[in-house]
């Protein structure tokens, strides 16, 4: 049984690609990590395809994947290397992107 008050434990992707698999693969890093993703996916997509929750509430570090994945609530926020954040289910994933999804606690 999973233990979900402990996201580490939490293993494999959230996603799995069941159609589009021919589009072009880009490369990206994931909190530290190098892995895939297709043009056209979405950050939250790209994410979600290498690991299984997007994050992690701050006050209980609960593992979240999303809430509306269209842009309408405010639980989908990731950081880039710059320091940027955006929403990751309305940003596309772009060649060697680098997102940070547990600040200071990578999984």
């Amino acid at each position: 049984m999973t233990d979900f008050n402990d996201y580490k434990s939490l293993s494999g992707p959230q996603f799995v690609r069941l159609a589009e698999t021919d589009r072009e693969c880009l490369s990206f890093q994931l909190n530290g990590k190098s892995v895939q993703a297709l043009k056209g996916d979405t950050v939250l997509t790209a994410i979600l395809m290498n690991q299984s929750c997007l994050r992690k509430t701050e006050m209980q570090g609960m593992p979240r994947a999303g809430f509306c994945l269209m842009g309408a609530c405010q639980d989908c926020w990731v950081t880039l290397a710059s320091g940027q954040r955006l929403r990751a289910c309305t940003s596309f994933i772009a060649p060697d992107m680098h997102i940070t999804t547990f600040p200071g606690d990578p999984l």
